[in-house]
């Protein structure tokens, strides 16, 4: 295909055969990639071009212009380059185990955090033996459909396939649950009674919700979803000036989630109080060689100024594996993301990013009523988050912003136009 275009293209879609083509220039120089985001489809080429990569307009996810390389979670998948243009998706350059090499590197844990370990490991070309461990009886799955798509079948949401593990050497040991960790011995004890020696560990078992009885009922009829609720909220208890749990009438505890960390007492791995595990900015917690990500996890964020946060979101936890595995390399690998969330209502998507904590106003663009609105939330004469409804690519392009130190004023967030986007 032909295709004239203008010097000032920076991104446009073109239609080749039955595909669709994201075209970039960059430098002066031409690429082509699939154009649907490798997470959900998303249609890149109207995502927010920023440099050298365009974040997706839905989810948040950012590519490499240059190589297609996947740069920013959610997602597994880099773009199809111009070469592999008709394949579905492409994996970056993966290694697998050598006969002889010991090294053992040891994953606890079955979600999304331990999968983007493993597979940055392989990238990154580590040769030695990869143990990724579930208590789930399914190889990791996209949990983020759980709640968006009803009777859905296990193998359409698997994340990667049975043959995928194999061929990188990646072992999964499935319905199998760590009972103790032994830092100085580098053991893990498994409810089987297997005792594991790894050199390096990755703890990323997540966190549950408390079981609830007689709270809630849920009925489901010609698409509508209905609650009957059996209890009043009569207290609501803060700590820190925060929400910590509420008392209902019926005297029950709504506690929210629960780490699951409960192996993890009596050994040198530091838990706060509500026993997650603290990690710095290479997601190693106190004791060398031990890494935690994913939920389980409390973790300098730096766009807040490297607060101390908890974030139970799929983007944050691949992210978290990622840089664990860097620094399992010795790859010095600081965490530098913003959090980027999602979800679906009556079918609807609302998107989020930043961290809005302490924030003292909100500037609105859009109008609410009318289902489509922008609102700014602004600290200190700066935008810190931003959540939209219809508004796309606007959350994308305040994320791309915020985790590049690009400060959005108040001011700025106020122009009728939004010439910043």
């Amino acid at each position: 295909m032909r295709l004239h275009c203008t010097v000032s293209l920076r991104m446009m879609e073109v239609e080749v055969g039955r595909h669709s083509v994201l075209l970039t220039r960059f430098e002066g120089k031409f690429n082509a990639f699939g154009n649907l985001c490798t997470h959900y489809g998303a249609p890149l080429s109207k995502g927010f071009i920023s440099g050298q990569r365009v974040r997706c307009p839905w989810h948040g996810s950012c590519f490499n212009l240059i190589t297609g390389d996947l740069e920013e979670y959610p997602g597994m998948d880099c773009l199809p380059c111009h070469k592999t243009i008709r394949q579905q998706k492409r994996l970056k350059h993966m290694g697998r185990a050598e006969p002889g090499v010991t090294h053992t590197i040891l994953l606890l844990g079955g979600g999304a955090a331990s999968l983007s370990c493993a597979e940055t490991l392989r990238q990154e070309n580590y040769n030695g033996r990869i143990i990724m461990v579930s208590r789930d009886d399914l190889l990791p799955y996209d949990k983020t459909r759980l709640s968006k798509v009803m009777n859905v079948e296990s193998s359409s949401i698997m994340l990667r396939t049975k043959e995928f593990y194999q061929q990188y050497d990646i072992e999964v040991w499935l319905k199998k649950e760590a009972l103790s960790v032994d830092t100085d011995m580098k053991t893990v004890t498994f409810d089987d009674g297997l005792v594991q020696k790894y050199d390096q560990l990755l703890i990323s078992t997540g966190c549950r919700y408390e079981r609830y009885t007689q709270i809630l009922h849920t009925m489901l009829s010609d698409k509508n979803v209905k609650f009957y609720m059996n209890d009043n909220v009569t207290e609501v208890r803060h700590e820190n000036g925060k929400c910590s749990e509420a008392i209902l009438s019926s005297f029950s505890l709504l506690p929210g989630i629960i780490p699951n960390s409960e192996f993890l007492r009596g050994t040198k791995i530091q838990m706060d109080s509500k026993n997650f595990v603290p990690v710095d900015k290479h997601m190693q917690t106190n004791v060398p060689g031990v890494f935690c990500g994913g939920d389980l996890s409390t973790f300098p964020l730096a766009m807040a100024k490297d607060h101390r946060v908890n974030i139970g979101h799929w983007q944050m936890a691949q992210t978290h594996g990622r840089i664990a595995a860097l620094n399992m390399l010795g790859k010095q690998t600081e965490l530098n993301t913003v959090p980027f969330y999602w979800t679906v209502l009556l079918g609807k998507t609302v998107r989020y990013t930043g961290y809005g904590e302490g924030y003292t106003e909100i500037v609105m663009k859009g109008k609410p009523e009318e289902k489509k609105f922008l609102a700014l939330y602004i600290k200190n004469d700066q935008v810190i988050a931003a959540v939209s409804l219809n508004f796309d690519p606007a959350v994308s392009a305040v994320a791309e912003r915020l985790v590049t130190g690009k400060v959005i004023t108040k001011k700025e967030a106020q122009y009728v136009l939004l010439s910043w986007l």
